[in-house]
C-alpha cells in the first residue's frame, strides 16, 4: 500500500544503530534525500553492550570516521565521562583513544542530530521485504506495517536482529537484544539468493553501583588532558548550540570535565568453580547455541574452559552514565542462568553484595557472508542494495559505524552517477577492514586489530585527518572550511619538519637528537618547544623518529598499489584462464576480485595463480 504523500527517496537506510546513523548522515552530506527506518525511535544509537567507544584499533577507526565527516567521534566527545589513551607508553602506531560514555546522553544526542538534519526523514517500523524490480535492482522496502518506502538505493544495517535469539541459561526467546523484537528479513534475503549463516555474541550483567564495595577495587582514572576523538570538538561543541543532552562543551572557554572513575577487580578460583559447576546449564556448552562466537571477546565460560590454568581474570567495573548508578561488568560476558550469574559475581572482590539489574545474555543472529559484496559494500546479487555492520559479520560499534559511512556514501554516489569511495589498505583501517571482509570473508565476528594492518605506522590515529579529510572533501563529505584547515595543518607540519632539520641542539642536528633512544621533544627547552603547536610537534617528532620505517612502508604500499591499478574485468570466465588450477577457478569465481591486488589476498590463491592470470589478461588485452 502506498502512502499518498510519501515521496521516492534517494537513499533508504534500514536500521538506526551505529551503522545506520552514519549511513544516513553520509548520504545526507552528499545531498541526497534519506529515509531512515528504525524499529524503535527510542533506541537510536543504543549501546547494546559496553558503554564505551574506541579502544585498540577501534579508536583509530573512530578518528577516521571523524576525518570523513562522520558523527561518532563528535558525539562521543559530547557525551563522554572518561577519556584515556591506550598504549600511551608504546609506539605511535598502536596508541589508541578510548572513552566511557553516558549511555543515555549518547543515544539522545544522536537522535537529536538525525532529527535536525533537513535531508533525513525518520520512520518507526520494521523492514519486512526488500523491493526488487525485474532487473534485480533494489527499489525500496516493504515494512511490517504493510506500507512501502521507495528509494533509488537501499542500505541494510540490521545489527543482531535478523532471526535474533536470546539465551539466558537454558531459556531462550526471540529478540535482537533484551527487550527488542527480532527481524525476519533474512528469510527474504534467502529468497533473493543470498547465503545466510549464523553468528553469536553476548553481553555482561549490569549491577547497581550502590551495592559495590569500591574500597577493595583498583581505581582507573581518566587521562589529563582528556584525549578527545574529534578534530572538531574544540570548535564545534558550544553550550549555546548543543542540545540539553550534551554533557561536554569543549569549545566553551573554561570548560573542564569532571571525569568518572572506572574500577578493576578480578575473578578467583571460587568464581571459576561456580562457573564450571553450571556449564551443563550454559547454552554455549549444552549444544543449544549454533552460531560461532567472537574469539577475541570470549564469554567468561569460554575463558574458564580455554584458559583453565589461569586462576583469575580481570573485570572492569564501568559506569553507564553520569546520572545513573548502573555499572557494566566488562570481562564477564555470560549466558549462564540468572541464579548462577548472581552466585559467581558475588565471589568477586568488591561485588560480594552486588545487585544484578540486568542479566548477561547471548544472542544468536543471521548474517550474510561479506564475500557477497563489492568493495563498495554494494551486493553482487541485487544492484543498489548495500549491507553494513553486523549483517556483514563484524563485531563492535566502531566497525559498524565505519561500514555504515562507506555504504551510505556509496549509495549516494551511485544515485548521483559517480564512482564509489573505496579506501585502500594503506589509506585507512576502514580500508583494511572492508578489504578483509569482501576478499576473505569471516567465520567469526570480525574485530579490528592494529595487527591486521600491514601499514599501521602510516595509519596512526593522530594523522587520520591528514590521510582522509582531503579524500572526503573531494567528493563532498566534508565542507571547504574543513578541507582548508587540514591543508593549513599539513603545511605547518611540513614547514616545522624542515625547520627542525636545520636546527641544532646539544651540539648535534636536532633531527638526529630526536632519533636517539630516550629523547623526547617535550624535554627540549621552551625556546624550541614553543616554536610549533603541541599537536604539530607530535607529528613532526613522529615523522622524524620513524622516518626510515615510514619510507619503507610507503614504498611497500606503492608496490602493492600498482597491483591494485591492474583491473580484472567483472565478466571474466576463470574457466578459460589456461592452466589455472580448479581450486583457484572456484575461489576467484566466488569472490570475483576487482583488481589483481585483491586477488593476491584471497586465501589459497598462490603467486603461480596470479602469474597465470596476468599472462591471460595481457593476452586478452592484445587481442582487444
Amino acid at each position: 500500500m502506498n502512502v499518498p504523500d510519501l515521496p521516492e527517496f534517494d537513499v533508504l537506510v534500514a536500521g538506526a544503530g551505529h551503522a545506520g546513523i552514519e549511513a544516513a548522515l553520509a548520504a545526507s552530506r552528499l545531498g541526497c534525500s534519506v529515509a531512515l527506518l528504525t524499529q524503535n525511535l527510542d533506541t537510536i544509537g543504543q549501546m547494546s553492550c559496553n558503554p564505551a567507544i574506541g579502544g585498540l584499533a577501534k579508536g583509530h577507526i573512530v578518528r577516521e570516521i571523524d576525518a570523513l565527516g562522520g558523527a561518532m567521534a563528535l558525539n562521543t566527545d559530547a557525551t563522554g565521562i572518561q577519556f584515556r589513551m591506550l598504549n600511551a607508553s608504546k609506539g605511535p602506531s598502536v596508541r589508541s583513544p578510548r572513552a566511557q560514555c553516558d549511555k543515555a546522553a549518547y543515544r539522545m544526542r544522536m537522535k537529536w542530530v538525525l532529527e535536525n538534519d533537513p535531508n533525513i526523514r525518520i520512520f518507526q517500523g520494521m523492514a519486512d521485504q526488500i523491493l526488487v524490480d525485474s532487473e534485480s535492482r533494489a527499489t525500496g522496502i516493504m515494512t511490517s506495517l504493510q506500507f512501502a518506502i521507495k528509494a533509488k538505493a537501499v542500505v541494510i544495517c540490521s545489527g543482531t536482529f535478523m532471526q535474533g535469539l536470546l539465551h539466558v541459561g537454558l531459556n531462550h526467546f526471540p529478540g535482537g537484544r533484551l527487550g527488542c523484537a527480532p527481524s525476519g528479513l533474512s528469510r527474504h534475503l534467502k529468497k533473493l539468493g543470498f547465503i545466510v549463516e549464523r553468528l553469536k555474541t553476548g553481553t555482561s550483567p549490569r549491577i547497581n553501583g550502590n551495592s559495590i564495595n569500591f574500597n577493595v577495587c583498583d581505581i582507573q582514572e581518566g587521562d589529563e588532558p582528556p584525549p578527545l576523538f574529534s578534530f572538531l570538538s574544540h570548535t564545534r561543541l558550544h553550550r549555546t548550540t548543543e542540545p540539553f543532552s550534551t554533557l561536554n562543551t569543549w569549545a566553551d572557554p573554561g570548560f573542564s570535565l569532571h571525569q568518572r572513575s572506572c574500577w578493576i577487580t578480578y575473578t578467583n578460583t571460587n568464581t571459576h568453580d561456580i562457573i564450571r559447576d553450571n556449564l551443563n546449564q550454559s547454552p554455549l556448552y549444552s549444544g543449544i547455541i549454533e552460531g560461532i562466537g567472537p574469539r577475541y571477546c570470549p564469554s567468561i565460560e569460554d575463558k574458564i574452559v580455554r584458559f583453565a590454568d589461569k586462576d583469575k581474570h580481570q573485570v572492569f567495573i564501568e559506569p553507564e552514565g553520569r546520572d545513573t548508578s548502573e555499572f557494566y561488568l566488562n570481562g564477564v560476558s555470560t549466558s549462564l542462568p540468572y541464579a548462577a550469574q548472581c552466585a559467581f559475581i558475588r565471589t568477586i572482590p568488591g561485588l560480594e553484595h552486588a545487585q544484578l539489574i540486568r542479566p548477561g545474555y547471548a544472542v544468536e543472529y543471521d548474517f550474510c557472508p561479506p564475500t557477497q559484496l563489492h568493495p563498495s559494500l554494494e551486493t553482487k546479487i541485487v544492484e543498489n542494495l548495500y549491507f553494513a555492520g553486523q549483517i556483514n559479520g563484524t563485531s563492535g560499534y566502531e566497525e559498524a559505524a565505519a561500514q555504515g559511512l562507506i555504504a551510505g556514501a556509496n549509495a549516494a554516489l551511485k544515485v548521483r552517477g559517480e564512482s564509489p569511495l573505496i579506501l585502500k589498505r594503506d589509506q585507512a583501517y576502514i580500508g583494511v577492514m572492508i578489504d578483509d571482509l569482501v576478499t576473505k570473508g569471516t567465520q567469526e565476528p570480525y574485530r579490528m586489530f592494529t595487527s591486521r594492518a600491514e601499514f599501521r605506522l602510516l595509519l596512526r590515529q593522530d594523522n587520520a585527518d591528514i590521510r582522509l579529510t582531503p579524500i572526503a572533501a573531494s567528493i563532498g563529505l566534508v565542507n571547504r572550511d574543513r578541507k582548508q584547515a587540514v591543508e593549513e595543518k599539513i603545511n605547518a607540519i611540513n614547514l616545522g619538519t624542515e625547520t627542525v632539520r636545520n636546527l641544532k641542539y646539544d651540539g648535534i642536528p636536532l633531527d638526529l637528537w630526536l632519533k636517539r633512544t630516550g629523547n623526547d621533544w617535550k624535554n627540549l627547552p621552551p625556546e624550541l618547544t614553543e616554536m610549533f603547536h603541541v599537536e604539530h610537534w607530535e607529528h613532526i617528532a613522529t615523522e622524524i623518529q620513524y622516518e626510515g620505517h615510514i619510507v619503507r612502508q610507503i614504498r611497500q604500499a606503492e608496490k602493492i598499489n600498482r597491483m591494485e591499478d591492474k583491473q580484472i574485468p567483472s565478466d571474466i570466465d576463470y574457466e578459460h584462464v589456461h592452466a589455472l588450477k580448479k581450486e583457484a577457478v572456484l575461489k576467484l569465481s566466488s569472490i570475483r576480485p576487482a583488481t589483481i591486488g585483491q586477488a593476491t589476498r584471497i586465501p589459497g590463491i598462490t603467486p603461480a595463480d596470479i602469474a597465470l592470470l596476468l599472462v591471460w589478461l595481457k593476452k586478452e588485452h592484445r587481442q582487444d
